[in-house]
């Protein structure tokens, strides 16, 4: 049979001749072959697209070494990656629940219609029951289900896998509503539990470098207040003898909401705000609290920082209070106690971090320590002042006196050699001015001689106290100083009446709303009397509170009176004596 008359099978493939290309034939063993290489080729291609993005992202993740930072990197890249619209990690608390959650894909605006952020109910709470990776058709029909609340985005596919950080699990990282409205896969499962384990390690690396930015920071804290405290005087005396700078640099570092210095009053459990920063500073300065609890104790005990997680039953319920956890830190050194420190924060804010319990009670020894040396300048320079006290009191007693009441009897003698009347009244006023003159000498003698104990002046105790009481007002207020103050000599009655103007300017300044306070403290006829003065709005029925009983008590306790006059007309008046000398 001829070349041309040789059949053809129609299951062979033709071959060409010339040079032209070789075609397969569609449906042959070939082409299967190469479908099938293509196939793999796009699975290639895919699997290295999907290790250069985890790549990308580990390498995202060792950007920045903030801890807050380097938590919103994982869940945007972890949302980036996997291609889902919404990512979160929540961070478990010591109490085993979410102390920490960050969102990714709800803006601010959402999230604030949402309300509060999940603490660990439904499927979250399971992650942390159960920390393996979990996958799901529909979140919503899972048994542990908790439902969203109001304002919440639709979310059906979910997967869950757990952050360990040296196998302890730090959290969890939650995806949600995958792109295109299909499943999480077992790719993208393994995904996520790689870049968790990679996040594991940019965390951990991350908190290191968190604990020491903060540990040098409360070193920074130290040496700053020490050195402002070690400054200029009248600088001192603004900041409210250094305890309002205190509680300042102790909010600043902690990240509080709010930092209160109290000082205990007596034996008690009685402790008065002396110093205070924060946004409800003005609300808490001059107050007395009952401050009692197991921690305080260990506290004082054992000069470490202790923790109490309900705020508003500790400092009882104070007004405008949020709830929130309490660091208490003693201010002790040497043996010198100053009072305490308490730290505020709310419980949106998280826990206080190991970091602040352990450097807490280092920055309260040094700004204590800061105290005692300040205190010791200013017993330095107040000797020197008193010596030279000593001596102006000695020339005043030797020489003026005397020459005062020489002059007084030369004048008394001219009165025989005087007939007419109008110039002998004359004599009798100038004689008078010259016994007042002497009697008000030999006040200031006794309030000079008095000086040399070593305490301060009651006149400038109160001074202070008025400032430190006023100073979130935008008026001054009138301060008068009657009688021979500074010749009070009971400790007790003088820190009663201290005690007295600050629960008064504090119950002013936090309800009248005046324009204008006076503060009135006089000595006359054996008795002390402090007389605090609004024009505000006033009240008929006594706020709530224990201040006026306070001063009722410390009133009565002295043998004294307490008097109170309010009205919405004429704002209100209080007035509280007591015997002296």
């Amino acid at each position: 049979m001829s070349p041309s008359n040789k059949a053809v099978s129609l299951n062979q493939p033709i071959q060409p001749t010339g040079a032209g290309p070789w075609l397969p034939v569609p449906g042959s063993r070939t082409d299967e072959r190469l479908s099938d290489f293509v196939d793999h080729a796009g699975e290639l291609v895919s699997a290295q697209q999907r290790m250069q993005g985890l790549l990308s992202a580990v390498v995202a993740l060792a950007e920045d070494l903030s801890l807050e930072a380097v938590l919103h990197r994982v869940v945007d890249s972890a949302c980036h990656l996997l291609h889902a619209e919404y990512g979160a990690l929540g961070v478990i608390g010591s109490d085993r629940a979410l102390s920490h959650f960050i969102t990714v894909g709800i803006d601010e605006e959402l999230a604030r219609k949402i309300g509060p952020l999940p603490t660990g109910h439904g499927v979250l709470g399971l992650l942390i029951r159960d920390p393996k990776p979990l996958r799901l058709h529909d979140l919503s029909q899972h048994p542990d289900a908790y439902g969203f609340p109001k304002n919440h985005p639709p979310m059906k596919s979910f997967l869950g896998v757990p952050v360990r950080v040296r196998d302890v699990v730090f959290g969890n990282l939650y995806l949600t509503q995958k792109r295109g409205g299909d499943d999480f896969t077992d790719e993208d499962e393994e995904l996520a539990e790689a870049l968790a384990a990679a996040a594991g390690v940019a965390i951990e690396n991350a908190k290191l470098y968190d604990d020491a930015r903060r540990r040098t920071a409360w070193l920074q804290a130290c040496m700053d207040v020490t050195g402002k405290m070690m400054g200029d005087e009248e600088t001192l005396e603004g900041l409210n003898g250094g305890l309002d700078l205190i509680a300042a640099r102790a909010l600043r570092e902690s990240s509080s909401d709010l930092a209160l210095i109290l000082v205990q009053e007596d034996t008690s459990n009685l402790y008065r705000i002396a110093g205070a920063a924060g946004n409800l500073a003005p609300q808490w300065v001059g107050r007395l609290l009952s401050f009692d609890s197991v921690e305080i104790d260990t506290v004082l005990a054992t000069g470490k920082a202790a923790l109490i997680e309900d705020a508003s039953s500790a400092l009882g319920g104070g007004e405008g209070l949020v709830a929130g956890r309490l660091l208490v830190i003693d201010l002790s050194a040497r043996g010198t106690h100053h009072g305490l420190l308490v730290l505020q924060r709310e419980r949106a804010s998280g826990t206080f971090s190991t970091t602040d319990m352990e450097m807490g009670p280092v920055f309260g020894s040094h700004v204590t320590l800061a105290l005692e040396l300040a205190r010791a300048h200013r017993m330095r320079e107040q000797i020197a002042v008193f010596s030279d006290r000593d001596r102006i009191a000695r020339d005043l007693h030797d020489l003026v006196i005397q020459r005062l009441f020489a002059a007084g009897l030369s004048i008394q003698s001219l009165r025989r050699f005087i007939t007419d009347d109008s110039a002998a009244r004359t004599i009798q006023t100038v004689t008078a001015e010259l016994d007042e003159t002497i009697r008000e000498l030999r006040n200031t003698i006794y309030s000079l001689s008095d000086s040399e104990t070593g305490k301060e002046l009651l006149s400038s105790r109160v001074l202070q106290t008025v400032r430190s009481g006023t100073q979130s007002l935008p008026f001054v207020p009138l301060l008068t100083l009657t009688g021979p103050i500074d010749a009070i000599r009971d400790e007790e009655t003088a820190l009663n009446i201290l005690a007295v103007i600050t629960e008064g300017l504090s119950n002013a300044v936090r309800h009248s709303g005046a324009e204008s306070i006076r503060v009135s403290v006089s000595v006359e006829d054996g008795f002390v009397c402090v007389v605090i003065q609004d024009n505000g709005t006033g009240f008929i029925v006594p706020p709530p509170g224990n201040g006026l009983s306070n001063m009722e008590y410390r009133a009565r306790t002295l043998g004294g009176t307490f008097e109170v006059s309010s009205s919405p007309e004429t704002g209100t008046a209080l007035t509280w004596r007591a015997p002296v000398f």
